[in-house]
């Protein structure tokens, strides 16, 4: 009787398992275009690949649920699992319920947001990254003894619909987490604290370690950088443009 040897088993599984990995690099360009365009090909295919691992790491093992877990990657960053401004994306991906249901949910709390907070065509999302760029040329109206109240006051007006969204136990905890990479990079200042806020709550709460934004990691981790202001600065250099990039050219520019 034929039998198919483990090895030939093994490079079977391995050949779909790649030409998945390709489908879903290509799938990702047409998610997010203009990210992946400024990703490159090689980072697009390095998150693929870890976004995979990760799936399957909650038990994702289906062709459906992986490529929703890849999209969920790109529409609130790779740690929107463990982010304090979605809790329902974590708690759905650790019920023990099975895997088909459990990426039901996620897709139907995911169009529940869009159409909370992202707006038709993301319309919501494309003016609060334009309002981020207005925030970084303008001074701020509040100090460090009323950052708080300050920074909650900021998120409402920048993105109304995610501060509203989120709420305030979720803000706070963005704060938190903000202040203490601040701290962990030594960013005294209430500019550099802000910063990293802002990006939290803008790009997810793991931003300064997240694939899909390297250049976030790579400017704190850069040994050239000796002062921790000019750090910041730097970083908000490179979140501009970023922001310049990505943008599609009608939400570009200041608002009145």
């Amino acid at each position: 009787m034929w039998s198919i040897r483990q090895e030939q088993t093994e490079a079977f599984r391995q050949y779909h398992l790649q030409k998945f990995e390709d489908e879903m690099v290509i799938h990702s360009k047409e998610v997010s275009p203009r990210l992946c365009k400024i990703l490159g090909d090689k980072q697009v295919r390095t998150v693929v690949h870890a976004g995979m691992d990760r799936a399957r790491g909650y038990g994702f093992t289906n062709r459906g649920p992986i490529r929703l877990f890849i999209e969920l990657w790109y529409l609130f960053g790779s740690a929107f699992d463990s982010d304090p401004q979605y809790p329902w994306a974590g708690k759905i991906l650790r019920a023990s319920d099975d895997q088909m249901l459990r990426a039901e949910q996620l897709h139907q709390s995911t169009l529940d947001y869009q159409e909370e907070v992202a707006g038709p065509q993301q319309a919501n999302t494309l003016m609060a990254l334009k309002e981020l760029t207005v925030l970084a040329a303008r001074p701020f109206t509040f100090s460090s003894h009323d950052y708080v109240p300050g920074m909650l006051a900021e998120m409402a007006r920048v993105f109304p619909q995610k501060a509203a969204y989120v709420g305030e136990e979720g803000l706070h905890a963005i704060l938190r987490e903000g202040g203490e990479e601040a701290r962990k990079h030594r960013f005294s200042t209430l500019r550099g604290n802000v910063l990293l806020a802002t990006l939290m709550f803008a790009f997810g709460h793991g931003c300064t370690r997240d694939l899909l934004y390297p250049w976030i990691a790579r400017t704190l981790a850069d040994e050239r950088i000796i002062d921790s202001a000019a750090r910041a600065a730097r970083l908000e250099k490179k979140a501009l443009t970023w922001l310049s990039n990505v943008l599609p050219p009608s939400s570009r520019g200041t608002t009145a």
